[in-house]
């Protein structure tokens, strides 16, 4: 199963850790942390022309995480994954 972060970007379901709501999550200093050295490292892809509203980590075995910056809310993409039976 795959799940559509918006754009043209899908995504396999068991390369998904997390999704998470950017302004919620960016309140926190770890989470900042995370994303600003993921940003260095070139790990993160802005998949929107408009203002991100959530954040999906994802990786494959063996790499290191991506960051998917989406202009889709994050309920928005867990009603997507809950109709495919997953929460």
């Amino acid at each position: 199963m795959y799940l559509h972060l918006g754009q043209s970007v899908v995504v396999p379901f068991r390369d998904i850790i997390g999704i998470f709501d950017l302004d919620n999550a960016s309140w926190s200093y770890q989470t900042r942390a995370f994303l600003e050295r993921a940003e260095k490292e070139g790990r993160v892809i802005n998949i929107t022309d408009d203002l991100p509203k959530s954040f999906a980590v994802c990786q494959k075995r063996g790499e290191c995480p991506v960051v998917y910056l989406s202009q889709l809310s994050s309920a928005t993409l867990k009603g997507r994954m809950e109709g495919w039976g997953l929460e």
